[in-house]
Protein backbone atom coordinates (compact mmCIF):
# COMPACT_ATOMS: atom_id res chain seq x y z
CA UNK A 1 0.00 0.00 0.00
CA UNK A 2 1.12 3.53 -0.50
CA UNK A 3 0.41 7.22 -0.19
CA UNK A 4 -1.55 6.78 -3.44
CA UNK A 5 -4.06 4.63 -1.52
CA UNK A 6 -4.45 7.30 1.17
CA UNK A 7 -4.94 10.01 -1.47
CA UNK A 8 -7.52 7.95 -3.37
CA UNK A 9 -9.45 7.00 -0.21
CA UNK A 10 -9.59 10.63 1.00
CA UNK A 11 -10.46 12.19 -2.38
CA UNK A 12 -13.52 14.44 -2.15
CA UNK A 13 -16.21 14.59 -3.14
CA UNK A 14 -16.84 10.89 -2.76
CA UNK A 15 -19.36 8.66 -1.14
CA UNK A 16 -18.79 5.15 0.03
CA UNK A 17 -20.79 2.37 1.59
CA UNK A 18 -19.84 0.89 4.95
CA UNK A 19 -21.09 -2.69 5.30
CA UNK A 20 -21.29 -4.33 8.73
CA UNK A 21 -22.88 -7.42 10.28
CA UNK A 22 -24.12 -8.12 13.77
CA UNK A 23 -23.31 -11.23 15.82
CA UNK A 24 -26.15 -13.16 14.13
CA UNK A 25 -24.86 -12.26 10.66
CA UNK A 26 -27.58 -9.71 9.84
CA UNK A 27 -26.12 -7.29 7.31
CA UNK A 28 -26.29 -3.49 7.24
CA UNK A 29 -25.00 -1.13 4.56
CA UNK A 30 -24.92 2.64 5.03
CA UNK A 31 -23.65 5.54 2.93
CA UNK A 32 -20.84 7.63 4.44
CA UNK A 33 -18.81 10.48 3.01
CA UNK A 34 -16.67 11.26 6.03
CA UNK A 35 -14.27 8.37 6.72
CA UNK A 36 -10.63 9.48 6.55
CA UNK A 37 -7.60 7.28 5.99
CA UNK A 38 -4.88 8.73 8.22
CA UNK A 39 -2.21 6.30 7.01
CA UNK A 40 -2.12 3.08 4.96
CA UNK A 41 -3.33 1.00 7.92
CA UNK A 42 -5.75 3.33 9.76
CA UNK A 43 -9.22 4.72 8.99
CA UNK A 44 -11.12 7.05 11.34
CA UNK A 45 -14.78 8.02 11.12
CA UNK A 46 -17.64 9.40 13.17
CA UNK A 47 -20.84 7.47 13.77
CA UNK A 48 -24.22 8.36 15.16
CA UNK A 49 -26.08 6.24 17.69
CA UNK A 50 -27.28 3.93 14.93
CA UNK A 51 -27.38 0.38 13.56
CA UNK A 52 -23.87 0.63 12.11
CA UNK A 53 -22.39 1.52 15.50
CA UNK A 54 -24.41 -1.20 17.26
CA UNK A 55 -23.31 -3.84 14.75
CA UNK A 56 -19.64 -2.85 15.05
CA UNK A 57 -19.80 -3.37 18.81
CA UNK A 58 -21.05 -6.92 18.16
CA UNK A 59 -18.74 -7.68 15.22
CA UNK A 60 -15.74 -5.37 14.60
CA UNK A 61 -15.32 -6.33 10.91
CA UNK A 62 -16.55 -4.08 8.10
CA UNK A 63 -16.00 -3.22 4.44
CA UNK A 64 -15.90 0.35 3.08
CA UNK A 65 -16.68 0.36 -0.66
CA UNK A 66 -15.86 3.37 -2.85
CA UNK A 67 -17.47 3.48 -6.31
CA UNK A 68 -16.78 5.77 -9.28
CA UNK A 69 -19.03 5.38 -12.32
CA UNK A 70 -17.41 4.67 -15.67
CA UNK A 71 -18.64 4.69 -19.27
CA UNK A 72 -19.21 0.92 -19.33
CA UNK A 73 -19.40 -1.55 -16.44
CA UNK A 74 -15.77 -2.64 -16.78
CA UNK A 75 -14.73 1.04 -16.68
CA UNK A 76 -16.18 1.58 -13.20
CA UNK A 77 -13.47 2.23 -10.60
CA UNK A 78 -13.25 1.92 -6.88
CA UNK A 79 -12.02 -0.06 -3.92
CA UNK A 80 -13.21 -2.43 -1.26
CA UNK A 81 -11.34 -1.61 1.94
CA UNK A 82 -11.66 -4.32 4.59
CA UNK A 83 -11.60 -2.95 8.13
CA UNK A 84 -11.50 -4.13 11.73
CA UNK A 85 -12.58 -1.74 14.49
CA UNK A 86 -9.70 -1.23 16.92
CA UNK A 87 -11.37 1.26 19.29
CA UNK A 88 -14.12 3.79 19.68
CA UNK A 89 -14.73 6.79 21.92
CA UNK A 90 -18.14 8.12 23.00
CA UNK A 91 -16.56 10.89 25.07
CA UNK A 92 -13.20 12.56 25.58
CA UNK A 93 -10.63 14.46 23.57
CA UNK A 94 -10.56 12.18 20.51
CA UNK A 95 -14.31 12.53 19.99
CA UNK A 96 -14.31 16.29 20.57
CA UNK A 97 -11.44 16.79 18.13
CA UNK A 98 -13.29 14.75 15.51
CA UNK A 99 -16.53 16.72 16.08
CA UNK A 100 -14.63 20.01 15.60
CA UNK A 101 -13.20 18.77 12.29
CA UNK A 102 -16.66 17.73 11.10
CA UNK A 103 -18.15 21.06 12.20
CA UNK A 104 -15.57 22.92 10.07
CA UNK A 105 -16.17 20.68 7.06
CA UNK A 106 -19.92 19.96 7.24
CA UNK A 107 -21.41 22.30 9.85
CA UNK A 108 -22.52 22.17 13.47
CA UNK A 109 -25.63 20.06 12.78
CA UNK A 110 -23.52 17.28 11.27
CA UNK A 111 -21.07 17.44 14.18
CA UNK A 112 -23.89 17.22 16.73
CA UNK A 113 -25.09 13.91 15.21
CA UNK A 114 -21.77 12.16 15.94
CA UNK A 115 -22.07 9.83 18.91
CA UNK A 116 -18.67 8.11 18.58
CA UNK A 117 -15.33 8.39 16.84
CA UNK A 118 -14.23 5.00 15.54
CA UNK A 119 -10.73 3.87 14.60
CA UNK A 120 -10.31 0.95 12.19
CA UNK A 121 -7.31 -1.10 11.12
CA UNK A 122 -7.12 -1.75 7.36
CA UNK A 123 -6.85 -5.53 6.94
CA UNK A 124 -7.12 -5.85 3.14
CA UNK A 125 -7.67 -3.71 0.04
CA UNK A 126 -9.27 -5.14 -3.10
CA UNK A 127 -10.37 -3.54 -6.37
CA UNK A 128 -14.07 -2.85 -6.92
CA UNK A 129 -14.10 -5.32 -9.81
CA UNK A 130 -11.56 -8.06 -9.15
CA UNK A 131 -10.28 -9.59 -12.35
CA UNK A 132 -7.04 -10.78 -10.76
CA UNK A 133 -5.52 -7.29 -10.81
CA UNK A 134 -4.09 -5.37 -7.90
CA UNK A 135 -6.01 -2.42 -6.48
CA UNK A 136 -3.50 -0.01 -8.03
CA UNK A 137 -4.66 -0.95 -11.54
CA UNK A 138 -8.32 -0.46 -10.67
CA UNK A 139 -8.19 3.19 -9.60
Amino acid sequence: MSARLVDYFNKQPRIGILSTTNKEGKVDAAIFGSPMMVDEKTVVMGLGKNRTFTYLQENPNAVFTIVEQGEAFMDWKGLRVYLKMKEYATSGETLETYRKQVARAAGEDAAAMIHASVTFEVTEVRPLIDMGQGWEKSV
